[in-house]
């Protein structure tokens, strides 16, 4: 052989008589498969069609129904949510109660050290030292920290003034539980309480009423 000559060509496969049959069984089934999916939609096209014709015929004419000046209720809104009150709300809450405030010259110069707001008459202090006022309500601040004790003493003030009650007992303990023995919270309570507009006079309670551990506060009436 030659070198660098050309390599006949191979002759073409030819197809045998079985490869023959199956071709044609294959192209048979699928004709039919085809067949028979276009046989079946024009049997349900027909279906259609005669369901929609006995619709009609049993309901007749149809026409569109006149507008009756039917009403349309909107739905109903959401009720609003208060959010200035609960602005406010929190901002009596977190408003400032400095413990740093000088009381001792607005406190009056007796031995239970009470205040009362200018314009408030001595005899309503006397009225509340002799327990002329009934307290219709209590805050008990005694065994809470300094920070947890002054926003609970302005949130009950802030509820007591709103709920129309205008003589509470506000209880601070006498510090006999304290490390040093000594009342922490009374004298932070008094400048707290002095701070507060809505405190009108306060005086010591009566021994039957917490004593030296508890005070009577006269509140002023909430505006209208």
């Amino acid at each position: 052989m030659t070198h660098g000559a050309r390599k006949p060509d191979r002759p073409p496969q030819r197809l045998g008589l079985n490869d023959l049959a199956r071709l044609r069984d294959t192209l048979k089934a699928e004709t039919e498969r085809r067949e028979a999916e276009r046989l079946a939609a024009e049997q349900a096209a027909a279906r259609a069609r005669a369901e929609a014709d006995v619709f009609r015929t049993s309901v007749g004419q149809v026409s569109q129904l006149r507008d009756r000046n039917r009403a349309h209720h909107p739905p109903s809104k959401p009720a609003p949510v208060p959010v200035q009150s609960q602005r406010n709300d929190q901002a009596v809450l977190q408003a400032s109660l400095s413990d740093e405030f000088d009381v001792e010259s607005l406190l009056e110069t007796d031995e239970t050290l009470s205040f009362r707001r200018p314009g408030i008459g001595m005899d309503v202090v006397r009225k509340l030292r002799r327990g002329e006022w009934v307290p219709q309500d209590k805050v008990d601040l005694h065994g809470l920290r300094s920070d947890e004790a002054r926003e609970a003493l302005a949130e009950f003030l802030r509820r007591s003034v709103r709920n129309g009650v205008r003589c509470v007992r506000v209880i601070h303990g006498k510090g006999l539980g304290s490390p040093d023995k000594l009342p922490v919270l009374k004298g932070k309570v008094r400048s707290w309480l002095v701070q507060k507009e809505e405190v009108l006079a306060f005086v010591q309670a009566r021994e039957a009423e917490g004593g030296a551990g508890a005070l009577m506060v006269l509140l002023r009436q909430p505006r209208a």
